[in-house]
């Protein structure tokens, strides 16, 4: 009798398989790794999980939207949780991949002026100058250098159309550049 309890236990441990993992895997584990995020100063491990974030929202309004079609799809679940590990497992980098392949195109490219960054005038004579040095260090501390230098790098493709950059409200910002 005892052996069948522990088999019924492992039989409804391999039933629910995906109840169980799925919070693990797509809640518990990255709501960790967020926070050791938060804590480090690496911008890439942000990225990757204010990525993870962004299409874990997706995922969720997804399934909200349609739940009825979904609920006819006994697989669901199952895929859901091979997709997730995908997203999540930063060895793959999925969450990234889908962002920069599927997500940022389709929203970001409907932008029509960016705004790269804004210098602020100085309030007082003893204040610390915000010039364009502070604010191209900021711009690279939060988005690293290779996004400064792919920023620079169009800047001096276009510089020799005038009508490229737009100078409003004190923010500079550039039409081609749809990242922001």
């Amino acid at each position: 009798m005892g052996g069948s309890g522990a088999a019924s236990f492992l039989k409804l441990l391999v039933t629910n398989f995906d109840i169980l993992a799925g919070p693990v895997v797509s809640l518990v584990y990255p709501l960790y790794a967020s926070i050791r995020a938060i804590e480090t100063k690496s911008p890439v491990d942000d990225q990757q999980w204010l990525t993870y974030w962004v299409l874990y929202s997706m995922i969720t309004l997804f399934e909200l939207t349609f739940a009825k079609l979904i609920e006819w799809m006994p697989f669901w679940s199952y895929a859901k949780l091979i997709f997730t590990c995908w997203l999540v497992i930063p060895y793959f980098s999925g969450a990234a991949y889908v962002y920069e392949h599927y997500v940022r195109p389709y929203l970001v490219t409907r932008q029509k002026t960016v705004n790269i960054w804004y210098v602020p005038r100085k309030k007082d004579v003893f204040s610390k100058p915000d010039d364009i040095l502070t604010a191209a260090e900021k711009y690279i501390q939060e988005n690293g250098p290779d996004a400064f230098e792919k920023m620079i790098h169009r800047s001096r493709e276009t510089t020799s159309r005038s009508d490229n950059y737009n100078f409003h409200n004190d923010s500079f910002s550039y039409e081609d550049d749809y990242r922001y």
